[in-house]
C-alpha cells in the first residue's frame, strides 16, 4: 500500500497544476484576448471641467487604454459636464463620454438629437451633491440661500441641472430668488475663497480634487440636503427620480466634516457612446475599464466603486453590443 500513496499524490498534484493552468488561461483571456490583435485608430473623450473627477478619470483612462491598445489614440476633450457630454455623444462630436443618468434622461426627454443612438458601456460610480459654504456663514439649509449669490454651474453642465431642480424643490426660484453665478470646480472654490459668491454647487465622486485642495487653505462647511427635498424632487420629473438621498461619509472630506456624515443626494455616472460605436473597440474598452478599477482608484477615489456586478446596469441607457459581449463573455 505504501507504493500508492505516492502514484495518488503524484496524480493529485498533476490535476490541481492542471486546474491552476486553465485557471491562468481564462484569467489571461479575461483580461487580454489571446491571439487577438488590439484594436487601433482614434477616438475621443469627452470629459469635463479642469479639477473635476470626469477630467482625472479620463486621463487615468486613457493611460489604461494605451497599455491595451497601444495602437489607439485617445484625444480627450473637456467640456462643462454631463449635459454637454451627453449631446457630443448622441450628435456625434465625441465617441464616448461619462455622464450622470439624470442628464442622460433630461436629453432623451427633451428629444435632442440622436438620443435614440446613446447607447451605455458601463455603469461607473456614483456622483455626490456638495454644497459648499464658508464655515461660520449661517447657512444650514437649502432655503436659506435665498437672496445670496450662489454658484449653480456651467451652463449644460449636470451640477446646474441639479442645482435649479434643489433650488425649485426648496421653494426659491434660481432666477429670481438668489444671484445665480455660472461658476463650476474649476473656479467656484477660489470665488467662495475671496468672498464673491456665498455658496456653489458641486456634483461629482468622492472626494474631489478641488475641494480637497480648498480644504488646505480655507474653511467651510457643507449644507446638508435633506430627504425631504428628495422626495419633493421625485413628483416634480421623470429625470429626478435617478436622484436618491444619501449621506456623504465622514471620510469624504476629514478635516472640514470632523467625523459627520452630510445628508445629501447621489446619482449614478455612466459611461457611453452610440450604437454605431465599432462593438469590437468598444469590448476592448470594457474590459480595460473593468480591469483597471484598482489602477485608476489608486489616483481617483470614486475608480475604485467601479464593480462588473453592477457596471451592467446602463439605465436609462440600452447596452451597446460591444459591451454586452463582453459582459457576456465573463458571465459565470
Amino acid at each position: 500500500m505504501s507504493k500508492v500513496f505516492p502514484r495518488i499524490g503524484r496524480r493529485r498534484a498533476l490535476q490541481g497544476a492542471a486546474a491552476c493552468f486553465v485557471a491562468f488561461g481564462l484569467l489571461l483571456w479575461w483580461l487580454l484576448p489571446l491571439g487577438e490583435k488590439p484594436p487601433t485608430g482614434t477616438i475621443t473623450f469627452s470629459t469635463g471641467t479642469l479639477r473635476g473627477v470626469y477630467q482625472e478619470y479620463g486621463e487615468r483612462l486613457r493611460t489604461e487604454l494605451g497599455k491595451d491598445m497601444p495602437g489607439l489614440k485617445v484625444k480627450l476633450v473637456q467640456s462643462a459636464g454631463s449635459y454637454e457630454n451627453v449631446r457630443k455623444v448622441a450628435t456625434g462630436k465625441v465617441d464616448f463620454t461619462i455622464a450622470a443618468a439624470d442628464a442622460v434622461e433630461t436629453y432623451k426627454l427633451n428629444h435632442g438629437r440622436g438620443a435614440d443612438r446613446m447607447r451605455g458601456v458601463a455603469r461607473l460610480y456614483d456622483d455626490y451633491v456638495q454644497l459648499v459654504v464658508p464655515q461660520g456663514s449661517g447657512i444650514t439649509s437649502v432655503a436659506q440661500l435665498r437672496h445670496k449669490r450662489v454658484a449653480i454651474g456651467l451652463p449644460n453642465s449636470g451640477v446646474r441641472l441639479i442645482a435649479n431642480r434643489v433650488l425649485r424643490a426648496a421653494g426659491i426660484d434660481p432666477t429670481q430668488d438668489i444671484t445665480p453665478m455660472a461658476d463650476g470646480i474649476d473656479t467656484g472654490p477660489d470665488r467662495l475663497r475671496q468672498g464673491k459668491i456665498d455658496a456653489f454647487f458641486w456634483s461629482g465622486g468622492l472626494p474631489t480634487k478641488g475641494l480637497l485642495d480648498l480644504a488646505r487653505k480655507f474653511r467651510f462647511a457643507f449644507v446638508p440636503i435633506e430627504g425631504t427635498l428628495v422626495t419633493k424632487l421625485h413628483t416634480e420629473s421623470e429625470a429626478a427620480l435617478y436622484y436618491r438621498a444619501t449621506n456623504m461619509p465622514e471620510s469624504a472630506y476629514p478635516s472640514v466634516q470632523q467625523g459627520t456624515t452630510v445628508a445629501t443626494i447621489a446619482v449614478s455616472n455612466l459611461l457611453m457612446t452610440r450604437k454605431d460605436m465599432d462593438p469590437r473597440l468598444t469590448e476592448w474598452l470594457t474590459r480595460t475599464v473593468i480591469k483597471s478599477r484598482d489602477d485608476i482608484g489608486a489616483h481617483v477615489h470614486s475608480a475604485q466603486l467601479v464593480d462588473l456586478r453592477t457596471a451592467i446596469y446602463t439605465d436609462p441607457l440600452p447596452l451597446q453590443e460591444g459591451a454586452r459581449r463582453y459582459y457576456r463573455s465573463v458571465k459565470p
